[in-house]
Formats: C-alpha cells, sequence, structure tokens
C-alpha cells in the first residue's frame, strides 16, 4: 500500500509530464468490487508491491505503454549513469546492444534525489512459451551478443538473469496485454492471447534492470574483481564469500550459463548441444568459464551444426504427458509446414 500511496500523491505531477496512470491511482476511483469479494479478480484491484508502475503516454497522438521505475538516491545514480551510457549514441545504434530503451528520465520535483526511469512495456522474455527449438537459438544468440557488447564497454550486468531479460512484444497481441496481469487483456475482458508466433514476429529480447550494474575502466584490470553481488540467482559459486572480490564478467557468464540449464535443459527435451558450452559457462571455478567472446565464438559452430528439422520441432516439455504431446505435435507440424510454405526462417532472428 506504502508504494501505491507515492504513485497516487505524484499523479498531477506524472500527468503534467505527459503520463496518465490506470484509474486505480485517480482521485476519483472508486472500486468496482465490494469487501466481500476477492479484489484480484477485478482490473482496479490489481496492486503493486514494487517501486514500478505501468503509466499511458501519448507520443504524436499515439498511446504508449510504458513502465515507470522509481529509483533511490544512492544505487539509482550508477544506475542511470549505466542505463543512459547504454542507451546513448554511438552504442545505441549497434544491432548488438540488446538494453531495453530508456525513453527518458524524470526528476522527481518534491524528491529531487529521486528518478523515475521511463521505459517500454515488455513481457518476460519466456511468455509466451517458446514453441520450437529455433526460437530457443534465435534467444540464446541475442541474450550471447547482448552481454558480449556489454562486456566489450567493460560493463558488467551482474543480474543477467531470468526475471532481467525481456521480450518486445510489439505486433505480437491484437489487443493489449494488462501491464501487471499480462496472462490478461488491459481491459480485463479474457485473456491475452498472442495472434502471431516468435517465428513470424522474431522479436528483440532486451535487458533491463541496472541497479547492480557497473562499467569498469580498462585501468581496472583485466579482468577487473570486485566484491560480490548477489543478483536473481543466489546459486554462483564465488558468491559464498562475500568478502573475497572476484570477476563480475565471470558472473554474468554464469548467469547466463545456469539461465540456459535451468530453464531450457532440464526443463525441455533434446537440448544436448548445449551441453558441452553450457557445463563450461557454469564451471565452479570462474577462471575457467569461457569469456563471451568464446561464447560467442562457439555458439556460432553449435547454432551451424543443428538440423533445419530439429530447428522447425517442437520444443516438449519434461512434464508432458504422451498423449497430450501427440495431439500438439499434429497441430504443431500443420503450422510449420505453413511456415515452410511461406518461407518463415527456421531461426528468427531479428
Amino acid at each position: 500500500m506504502g508504494e501505491e500511496l507515492w504513485w497516487t500523491k505524484h499523479r498531477d505531477w506524472l500527468a503534467t509530464c505527459g503520463y496518465t496512470l490506470r484509474p486505480r491511482y485517480q482521485a476519483d476511483w472508486t472500486p468496482s468490487f465490494t469487501p466481500d469479494q476477492d479484489q484480484d479478480d477485478f482490473e482496479d484491484g490489481v496492486s503493486i508491491y514494487k517501486p514500478v508502475l505501468d503509466a499511458t503516454r501519448i507520443v504524436n497522438g499515439v498511446e504508449q505503454f510504458v513502465i515507470l521505475k522509481r529509483v533511490p538516491p544512492r544505487d539509482g545514480k550508477e544506475e542511470v549513469e549505466t542505463f543512459e551510457l547504454l542507451t546513448s549514441e554511438p552504442l545505441a545504434s549497434d544491432p548488438r546492444n540488446h538494453t531495453s530503451p530508456l525513453l527518458e528520465v524524470l526528476q522527481v520535483p518534491d524528491e529531487p534525489e529521486h528518478r523515475l526511469l521511463v521505459m517500454p512495456l515488455l513481457r518476460l522474455h519466456d511468455d509466451p512459451k517458446f514453441e520450437t527449438f529455433g526460437e530457443a537459438i534465435a534467444f540464446f544468440t541475442q541474450i550471447f551478443e547482448g552481454i558480449q557488447f556489454m562486456h566489450e564497454h567493460h560493463i558488467a550486468h551482474r543480474d543477467c538473469t531470468h526475471h532481467n531479460i525481456m521480450l518486445d512484444p510489439t505486433g505480437m497481441y491484437s489487443t493489449p496485454f494488462h501491464p501487471i496481469e499480462q496472462h490478461m487483456r488491459r481491459d480485463w475482458k479474457g485473456k491475452a492471447k498472442p495472434r502471431r508466433t516468435r517465428t513470424q514476429l522474431r522479436p528483440r529480447y532486451l535487458f533491463i534492470d541496472f541497479g547492480l550494474s557497473r562499467a569498469y575502466s580498462p585501468t581496472d584490470g583485466d579482468p577487473p574483481m570486485d566484491l560480490p553481488v548477489r543478483g536473481g540467482d543466489k546459486t554462483v559459486p564465488e558468491h559464498v564469500n562475500y568478502d573475497e572480490p572476484c570477476d563480475p564478467f565471470a558472473v554474468d557468464v554464469y548467469y547466463l550459463g545456469n539461465l540456459i540449464r535451468t530453464h531450457f535443459m532440464m526443463k525441455y527435451h533434446g537440448f544436448s548441444f548445449m551441453q558441452p558450452l553450457v557445463q563450461d559457462m557454469v564451471a565452479r571455478d570462474p577462471s575457467k568459464r569461457p569469456k563471451m567472446n568464446e561464447v560467442v565464438a562457439r555458439f556460432k559452430t553449435i547454432r551451424q551444426s543443428v538440423s533445419c528439422w530439429k530447428l522447425r520441432s517442437r520444443m516438449v516439455s519434461r512434464k508432458e504427458w504422451r498423449i497430450v504431446g501427440f495431439a500438439r505435435s499434429f497441430g504443431h507440424w500443420s503450422r510449420r509446414l505453413g511456415y515452410i510454405v511461406t518461407r518463415q526462417s527456421a531461426i528468427p532472428d531479428v
């Protein structure tokens, strides 16, 4: 409730900046639900508990759904600087840069030490689910080159974990999805269903949340050594000892390798072709992990070795029942034949 009160307190100022909050945060809001009803069943009952909120922005007469993130005074300064560095020229124009766009940085007038980062509304990278191995390989390609790009510019993300890698859903949905309950339509009139698949859309995957990120100087050493900061993945071997400096770039490599291991290899059949590379990326000894340049080079060879049939094949969950799988496979290959006829690439690169 405290976070929501902060946003309602600042709604009028945000309106002068061109940002409109949902009805729940307006002065004339009256709940559409009664005290004896479950408020989570209603659009205006969905609340937030983090310093992040959605808003609507009007650009040249067109509505744009955005996310506002309030950053604290201490850590926020470095987050803003890193985010602005990655989204400014000449870095912004590099196609390997997979940083979320930063649309604007607002300074809160009555709290000048706080800033609001304005970003486009995105979806978690695996929502909706990946369908084919080719779609997964396109995802691996983008996240590898995105972190390689940061490392080349001496920036370690330090939290490139599952919840900080997003999908740009532009063109994927025929009706807007709700910014908080993204499985629902924005108007709350049913489920939000994509009208285009990843194969058809060829989406970009983007990194967010630079609260733990840091830009290093080439004079800091190769690699630079820094005290551990724990991100969303708590399994990094060298983070056991908080007092011992470690290589933040090797931590990024571990995060990506463990993401693929836990969210693809352990959840789906058929990813054995990634085993040698991922095994090296999550080595307990960080000095034995490949650098991102080597990761990208080795992965390029791997993706060239995967057959077209495999690339177009359906990713099958390890928990899927065989009879269900048969029915899904029939529909899957019907769609894939259409993609072959229309010359949709098996790896939907951007």
